[in-house]
């Protein structure tokens, strides 16, 4: 897929605007916030400190575990349903990487089945796999099983990356190989490194049904419409 096969809008209702920077202050989040309502994205992503906030018309997309993925299953929990109290509409978390590393998979699912008994039925859950380092570390049927297993466990959306590990984020193969392992049954979120809209658009086309961008307005500006 290419740019000239999509418009600004298609792209834009997929968008997490996103703010993850462990140096944000509260008047960049209302920032982000502001810049997501005039470029019309779906969802405004931000750290849970940030909650409670205005976001308009835009979705609350709020980060747990993040980013290593090594907190309790529990305190993931605990976080991502405080999240919910306080305005999330979507959670973010991220999964054990060591454990599916190790090919526990039965932790990946508890860990994720944990938060999303949390959380409830109503809300999203995007599972972050970090897909660099899986395919890095442990190979493409790593990625395919922990993919299975998160969708499983109550997965709205399978997320490739943090965007913070040192392997890398989103790419063409992991989108792939995360759709062939879920189907048509959830959503597949690319993050982390996506810059330009020829990216984005090789990342739908692949099968993103979700993009997480800090960089909206540039990748938006490289679309027709």
């Amino acid at each position: 897929m290419t740019t000239s096969d999509l418009t600004r809008r298609d792209v834009a209702a997929l968008i997490d605007h996103t703010l993850l920077k462990p140096e944000a202050t509260r008047a960049a989040a209302e920032a982000t916030a502001a810049e997501a309502a005039d470029l019309g994205v779906y969802a405004v992503c931000l750290s849970p400190s940030m909650l409670p906030i205005d976001t308009g018309a835009q979705k609350t997309c709020v980060v747990a575990g993040f980013p290593s993925g090594k907190h309790h299953s529990l305190v993931k929990a605990a976080e991502a349903r405080l999240a919910v109290d306080t305005g999330a509409d979507e959670i973010d978390m991220v999964i054990d990487v060591g454990a599916a590393v190790d090919g526990r998979f039965d932790e990946v699912f508890a860990d994720v089945l944990t938060v999303r008994e949390a959380i409830g039925e109503g809300i999203v859950l995007k599972v972050i796999i970090e897909s660099a380092a899986l395919l890095d570390l442990a190979g493409p049927d790593t990625v395919t099983e922990v993919s299975r297993r998160a969708a499983m466990a109550g997965a709205s959306i399978v997320k490739t990356s943090t965007g913070f590990h040192p392997a890398g984020g989103a790419s063409v193969e992991a989108v792939r190989l995360m759709r062939a392992a879920v189907g048509d049954r959830v959503g597949i979120k690319a993050s982390g490194g996506i810059r330009t809209a020829e990216f984005a658009a090789e990342l739908i086309g692949a099968g993103a049904t979700r993009l997480g961008l800090s960089a909206s307005r540039a990748v938006l500006d490289g679309f027709p419409g």
